[in-house]
């Protein structure tokens, strides 16, 4: 096995996830949707993502593929970003783009600590000058412009923020603005590196939090199908908050990669 943490397993094990969700179910699961409008080709897209997310997800968790599995999927992420998001800007609005990309940029984050984490060490790197320190800094600065959405989102739709508080917390309206506080506090120390991670590891379990408090509630009720998509969505990100949340400390090559 080639796993550098418990992040990396479960970042693995969620992008497997995905992708027998998308296999079954023949549809984008959330963190590839949506696409432009008029995009031919949907039921052909969600299988490829499928399969992208299920083999590079497996890859993750064999020493032999790891690093092959981590670059394939770094390329994945930033050409759907490049290819199906950033164009909203242009046929919708900067706000639909940051909508559509948001999740997206979450695992894109992580995807990139473990191409650097896998590729890194070695002459050569195929990263360049995004690798090494310099792409964990950047990496790092795109999960915290993510959070910054979120935290700003929290304000935006106040009404959906706290209706999804739990109903046996005092007070909803207050955890809502609390919560919204917190992401944009998280993402400007990810962003400027002040107390980076403590935050990152905050957020980490934040998002566990809602998961556990919020989602899995919601989901075992009855879930309407924008409820589903959104338990995926935070269980996605969850995934790359935790690889993001690891990727501060202080750890030597894993075993079997030096001199490789």
């Amino acid at each position: 096995m080639r796993i550098t943490s418990w992040g990396h397993a479960f970042f693995a094990a969620t992008m497997i996830s995905l992708g027998v969700m998308g296999l079954i179910t023949g549809h984008l699961t959330p963190i590839w949707s949506p696409i432009p409008k008029g995009m031919p080709a949907h039921t052909l897209l969600a299988y490829l993502c499928a399969a992208v997310s299920l083999l590079a997800g497996a890859g993750l968790l064999v020493q032999r593929t790891a690093a092959a599995a981590s670059r394939v999927l770094f390329g994945y992420l930033v050409a759907w970003l490049l290819l199906m998001d950033v164009p909203q800007v242009f046929t919708d609005s900067v706000l639909q783009f940051m909508w559509a990309a948001a999740e997206l940029s979450v695992m894109l984050a992580a995807a990139w600590i473990l191409f650097i984490r896998l590729n890194g060490g070695r002459a050569g790197s195929p990263l360049g000058a995004a690798g090494g320190e310099r792409g964990l800094r950047i990496a790092r600065a795109l999960f915290g412009l993510t959070l910054i959405h979120f935290g700003i989102g929290h304000f935006m739709f106040l009404a959906r923020t706290t209706s999804m508080v739990p109903g046996w917390l005092p007070w909803p309206m207050a955890w809502a603005y609390f919560f919204g506080v917190a992401f944009i506090a998280a993402g400007v120390s990810q962003i400027i590196g002040v107390y980076a991670r403590l935050s990152a590891a905050l957020i980490a379990a934040q998002f566990a939090l809602f998961t556990v408090l919020v989602w899995i509630p919601v989901v075992t009720a009855a879930p309407k199908p924008s409820d589903w998509a959104e338990f995926i969505g935070t269980y996605a990100i969850l995934a790359g908050s935790w690889v993001v949340a690891e990727s501060y400390r202080a750890t030597s090559p894993p075993p079997g990669t030096r001199g490789a």
